[in-house]
């Protein structure tokens, strides 16, 4: 939104962030035990990010070497190998849906597994037909809705409970069934190349969000970090209109026009901290019902190289309810890590809160004896740092 704003003529942005740099988690400063930097979780770019592409590329003309090129994917189980995705746009181009259905390998899922999927097409158009069938499926969880379509369960066990864990960061039975099919359709349905994507070769923040602030900073914009939003201050006269806002250091911020773009978390903070508008906007005091779900970071450094067949790998079987993905830092990052002696692995877990009390010590225990189930290289590796970081509530979570 600031971005967008600063491009206007006359209109004066201030961009207040809570974190001590703008960009929230993706900029802060995360170490492992040695000091060295790592970041609060992967990020993809897939092929429907337009806008972010055009941004990186015309906008901030950041150069060629911000993101990889478009790879194949791994699906792991504790079993090993079960599914791999190819760089769609290489293949034929087929009508979509088709060209997905054919051309991804699944090493253990039988046909007649796959096929009870069909029916989900008439669940598709069938949420799209109005907004009153939208709402039903939205009360429904994506669980139900495939028991109700007759997918099989080992169809939704090896292949939809993961999609939607990666995608949505919640079990299927807790995911509304609109939240879920609306995220297949972007990700997956859209077009046969909507699956395809790429990574930073950097640290996020660093290789885009700091050069964008920068930007932004130069076309005027006023950037005050370690700053909250302690309350949203109303017209007296009209206690639905938003006057500015009351900042953490006792300072109030007039504007014409205030734009929240937050986690549910500070959301619900800020709803609970605005009486008055919360007593005048049913739609603003229903945003203290948002609630998130739990993430965490793991990045591993091993005292050799074990080969990751692809560099990118979501994961299911470890941990009942929770989804995670497997990344290979050395080629991702590459030639970021070309120094190091071994191995360097990023292993993301999602709807994690099960794991977060554990100590950083049995986490990276269990990470490394999960990569060792999966990659049986991993075994006669040892670490030589790690980082854990913990992100409770830091995804929105699409509840039915």
């Amino acid at each position: 939104a600031a971005w967008q704003l600063c491009k206007q003529e006359k209109v004066e942005v201030t961009l207040v962030d809570a974190a001590p740099k703008v960009g929230g988690l993706i900029r802060d400063g995360f170490t492992t035990k040695q000091g060295k930097p790592c970041e609060a979780g992967m990020h993809g770019f897939w092929d429907e990010y337009k806008n972010i592409f055009s941004l990186v590329d015309d906008e901030l003309k950041l150069g060629d070497d911000i993101f990889t090129d478009y790879a194949k994917q791994g699906q792991y189980s504790p079993r090993g190998l079960e599914a791999v995705w190819p760089i769609y746009r290489n293949e034929p181009q087929l009508p979509t849906g088709m060209g997905q259905a054919l051309f991804t390998k699944f090493t253990n899922l039988p046909i007649t597994d796959l096929v009870t999927a069909a029916p989900l097409v008439a669940a598709f158009s069938e949420m799209l037909s109005s907004d009153d069938a939208y709402d039903r499926f939205d009360q429904m969880s994506f669980k139900d809705l495939c028991k109700k379509m007759g997918v099989s369960r080992r169809l939704y066990t090896e292949v939809f409970e993961p999609m939607i864990l990666t995608g949505l960061f919640a079990p299927g039975a807790q995911c509304s069934a609109a939240a879920a099919m609306g995220m297949a359709y972007f990700f997956v349905l859209k077009s046969q190349t909507s699956f395809d994507v790429r990574w930073c070769r950097g640290n996020v923040g660093e290789k885009i969000f700091r050069p964008w602030v920068e930007k932004m900073e130069q076309k005027g914009v006023i950037t005050l970090p370690n700053t909250r939003v302690s309350d949203l201050l109303v017209d007296p006269s009209d206690p639905k209109l938003v006057r500015g806002v009351l900042l953490s250091d006792g300072s109030e911020l007039l504007a014409d026009h205030v734009v929240l773009g937050v986690g549910c978390t500070a959301m619900r903070n800020i709803v609970r901290a605005s009486p008055s508008l919360a007593s005048t906007s049913k739609e603003f005091a229903k945003m203290a019902d948002l609630r998130g779900t739990d993430c965490m970071a793991t990045r591993l450094w091993f005292d050799r190289v074990v080969d990751i067949p692809y560099s990118a790998n979501p994961v299911w079987g470890f941990d009942e309810g929770v989804g995670m993905t497997v990344f290979n830092m050395r080629v991702i990052q590459a030639p970021l890590h070309d120094e190091e002696q071994g191995s360097v692995v990023e292993v993301d877990f999602y709807h994690a809160g099960q794991l977060l009390g554990m100590s950083d010590e049995a986490i990276v225990a269990k990470v490394h004896d999960n990569l060792g189930t999966m990659l049986p290289g991993f075994r006669a590796a040892e670490v030589v740092d790690s980082a854990v970081v913990r992100i409770p509530a830091g995804v929105t979570w699409f509840y039915p």
